[in-house]
């Protein structure tokens, strides 16, 4: 089974950048589809953003235009760009993959943006 350990979240005003990592304790290059998820105090956990093995890659509408979803198998990390960041982006994300009919989860990191 795959470990995974996120790291990048902040701290950061409005209009701002982080880039969130997720580094995986084994290769990732089988690995069928990875994502990026959030949740909020007081919300369910929401789907942000996936990309599949191939590179294709899906984004909940709130974030179109704004984060980028990539994966670098050879570094067995997944990465997501967030750019022009935006109050209601403060949430605890996490990374998921799913494989073989098994899924995993890393534990969080906390990104907040203030006003």
């Amino acid at each position: 089974q795959v470990q995974l350990v996120e790291s990048g979240g902040g701290l950061v005003q409005a209009g701002g950048s982080l880039r969130l990592s997720c580094a995986a304790s084994g290769t990732i290059s089988t690995i069928d589809l990875m994502g990026w998820y959030r949740q909020a105090p007081g919300k369910q956990r929401e789907l942000v953003a996936t990309i599949t093995r191939g590179g294709g890659t899906n984004y909940v509408d709130s974030v179109k235009g704004r984060f980028t979803i990539s994966r670098d198998n050879a570094r067995n990390t997944l990465y997501l760009q967030m750019n022009n960041l935006k109050p209601e982006d403060t949430a605890v994300y996490y990374c998921n993959y799913k494989r073989w009919g098994t899924e995993g989860w890393g534990q969080g990191t906390q990104v907040t943006v203030s006003s």
